[in-house]
């Protein structure tokens, strides 16, 4: 049985996730649960997800209280974790493990240069390394748990938990599919971070970035997918929707910003995206001309988050290829095709 978190804001710990959902029993801060209707392909179909944009994300509130728990040679025990190893890729964002015990939990990390952990447990890794991640009690923390975290750096293509990892990017497109029980409850920290940096970026330069539809549990993909199969046929819907399981939105670090439809194309915000967008570690997932590789039709308003190193090299490798349009299929030589 899964323990409700506690939320844990304190200062020294990163922007806590702003986008999210109640999953696996564990509460995370939520946004509005407004309706958006979709216009694809000519036509409008109800979507039920979640939507908020840049003026609807509320702060985190902030606190004195001290976030960093691990302290060197404190002998910690009395709480129970679903696993007490781990081993992560670089960039990879491992799901929190599991308190069986009623308490107010504060995460921290021994070096977060190796990997680093949010407020709610999920894991990333950061650069190779071992570290240890904690968790103690906040009323007595004497009373916690340790988790041994080795990071390794991702070659060719990596399975582990049922999650795919090709140079140490997680993947989710036609080929490789999510599990259906993955869940990191909203946008990764990581992404999150890096999307408010963006959003900064775009208003010192007069454009206006918000963010439409960021993370996607199955269930809601599942519900989504359906609708457009039902408005438009199967054959149709799988050119512009993932079915449940194969969308990059269940990983936490795919945003669908602004105006979900082709009236997007060409704006001043679709061209700054395109532009700048890699700075902050993003890449346009689906560029123009690409459908027979990603298999998706062109979505200009659709950035997946793959870390600013990752990024920086994936533009390097567009402009070595005379490229704009690189897709992260062919950066990876991997396919997207439902078998």
């Amino acid at each position: 049985m899964k323990v409700t978190k506690s939320k844990i804001f304190a200062a020294a710990v990163a922007l806590l996730f702003a986008f999210s959902a109640v999953s696996c029993g564990k509460e995370v801060p939520k946004t509005n649960q407004d309706s958006t209707s979709f216009n694809i392909s000519g036509g409008t179909v109800e979507n039920t997800e979640p939507t908020t944009t840049s003026a609807d994300v509320e702060e985190p509130e902030m606190t004195t209280e001290t976030a960093t728990a691990f302290v060197v040679g404190k002998k910690l025990s009395g709480v129970t974790l679903s696993y007490e190893e781990a081993e992560v890729y670089i960039g990879q964002t491992l799901t929190y493990p599991v308190v069986y015990d009623t308490i107010e939990e504060v995460w921290s990390s021994s070096d977060e240069k190796i990997a680093t952990v949010d407020s709610v447990g999920n894991i990333t890794g950061k650069a190779e390394g071992k570290c240890i991640i904690s968790v103690v009690d906040k009323n007595d923390d004497t009373k916690g748990a340790e988790v041994k975290v080795t990071v390794k750096k991702g070659t060719g293509i990596e399975t582990t938990n049922g999650l795919t990892y090709v140079g140490g990017i997680l993947i989710a497109n036609k080929s490789y599919s999510l599990p259906e029980s993955y869940n990191p409850g909203g946008l990764t920290s990581e992404t999150y971070s890096a999307f408010q940096e963006l959003v900064e970026g775009a208003a010192k330069d007069g454009i206006s970035i918000y963010l439409s539809s960021g993370f996607r549990s199955y269930e809601l993909q599942s519900q989504i997918y359906n609708n457009y199969v039902n408005a438009y046929g199967q054959a149709t819907a799988d050119t512009f929707s993932a079915r449940p399981g194969y969308s990059e939105h269940q990983t936490g670090m795919a945003i669908d910003v602004n105006i979900i439809d082709d009236s997007f194309t060409g704006t001043p915000e679709a061209i700054w995206l395109e532009a700048h967008c890699n700075e902050y570690g993003f890449i346009l997932r689906y560029p123009y001309g690409k459908q027979d590789i990603t298999g998706y039709k062109y979505e200009p308003w659709h950035i997946r988050y793959i870390g600013k190193d990752n990024a920086k090299a994936f533009r390097e490798e567009a402009d070595r290829r005379d490229d704009v349009n690189l897709t992260l299929e062919e950066y990876l030589d991997i396919d997207s095709h439902y078998n």
